[in-house]
């Protein structure tokens, strides 16, 4: 009986397409909300707490250097540990999530919630992607694996309706917060859902983990040698135009919505509509740049990617209003997951004996640039906070970006 009512209360889901879609669920979490629920909730904030652009500035770069620090954790997760690892991560992801309903907080504290969230969404968006994918049969990988990427346009499309609903209601970002939590929950059955089969002995369990973990900084030097081995080049180019993809994408990801509310005074809530315009142009992103790439390849790919996103930072410098807005909202969700998944696939076909190894210093690189894009942008904002001289810095950025990526291909040894 006991057994019957914990099979009901916790089912085993083993369906590809139903992992999928957990997968999707659990991006728009860790991502969606950990990370860009804080950009659609950013003008509420400063204004609710009265805080500068140069603080939203550092609250936004100690999330995505805490996603470098989880990038760096989720390097070092055992295989057979990632689903034990990856529910961890996201009990955490959700738990920071609710804990901004707290009420008067001190900096400090929102410093230490923010640098957890991001820690959580780096390594919760490496493990899920790697536990989702591996357990996709290798004919629909493709398609589902679509799905699942989908989740980061599905969350921030989520960020600014629910940002929107509840602002509209007289609720501020801390309800907006806990709302956001409280929907998150069920992903944490979700995940207890698709538990992988555990190992048959628990003790040789234990002690093999115990090995590991002795040997861990031995085995990944070692590993990291072999991985980068006759590819130093090609893999030094494409992470260093990655870093600068970070960079450039991440001014906009900050700060759209505060630069909405500065220049289109006459419509209320302007910077979530184009909020949800970056979100619902992200999910139609994999779909189509995907496509595009099995007919002229990863690289070109990008390449096209990296002068359309370059196109778009210039802009709100260009057009003032919201033709200038819009137009780089659009741009932005289009390209910067196709840039992230092309980047991704072309650095693990450098060497695909070590592909999880290579994605994760990928990562690394492109949380670096996020990390530096906001504390740059704030800096040359000034007293008037004019994000214009940050747009233009981003896109010259993406701008040296396209040039390391020509450089890459010229190289003989990569496969693209």
């Amino acid at each position: 009986m006991m057994t019957a009512l914990k099979s009901r209360a916790f089912p085993n889901i083993t369906n590809e397409t139903a992992i999928a879609f957990i997968g999707l669920y659990c991006m728009a979490v860790v991502m969606g909300y950990g990370r860009f629920l804080f950009t659609a909730t950013l003008p509420d904030i400063m204004v609710q707490l009265s805080i500068s652009t140069t603080i939203a500035g550092w609250l936004a770069s100690i999330n995505y250097i805490g996603y470098f620090i989880g990038a760096l954790i989720a390097m070092f997760v055992p295989q057979r540990s990632t689903w034990q690892a990856l529910t961890l991560w996201a009990i955490i992801s959700v738990v920071t999530t609710m804990l901004l309903v707290i009420p008067n907080m001190s900096l400090t504290l929102w410093y230490s919630i923010r640098l957890i969230a991001g820690i959580a969404s780096g390594v919760a968006m490496i493990l899920s992607s790697s536990f989702v994918i591996q357990s996709l049969s290798p004919e629909r990988r493709s398609v589902l694996s679509a799905v699942h990427y989908a989740g980061i346009g599905v969350g921030i499309s989520a960020s600014a309706i629910l940002t929107w609903w509840l602002l509209i209601l007289g609720y501020h970002f801390d309800i907006i917060w806990l709302v956001a939590g409280l929907s998150s929950l069920p992903l944490l059955w979700l995940l207890w859902a698709i538990k992988p089969a555990s190992p048959k002995s628990s003790e040789s369990h234990v002690v093999h983990q115990h090995l590991s973990m002795h040997q861990t900084y031995v085995n990944f030097k070692r590993a990291l040698y072999e991985a980068i081995a006759g590819h130093r080049k090609a893999i030094a180019l494409l992470s260093a135009s990655y870093v600068l993809a970070g960079f450039g994408y991440i001014t906009s990801a900050t700060f759209l919505p505060v630069m909405a509310a500065q220049r289109l005074t006459t419509q209320t809530y302007a910077g979530l509509l184009i909020w949800l315009v970056v979100g619902v142009f992200a999910m139609l992103s994999n779909p189509l740049w995907g496509a595009l790439a099995k007919r002229i390849g990863e690289i070109k790919t990008l390449i096209g990617l990296t002068i359309l996103q370059a196109f778009g930072m210039c802009l709100p410098i260009w057009f003032d209003g919201a033709i200038g807005l819009y137009g780089n909202a659009a741009i932005l969700g289009l390209t910067f997951v196709g840039m992230v998944s092309m980047t991704l696939t072309l650095i693990k076909n450098i060497n695909p004996a070590y592909s999880n190894l290579l994605i994760g210093l990928a990562t690394l690189a492109y949380a670096l640039g996020q990390f530096l894009g906001p504390l740059v942008t704030v800096a040359l904002a000034g007293q008037d906070d004019n994000f214009n001289a940050g747009l233009l810095v981003a896109a010259a950025g993406l701008i040296v970006g396209l040039v390391l990526l020509l450089l890459f291909r010229r190289q003989p040894a990569t496969t693209f």
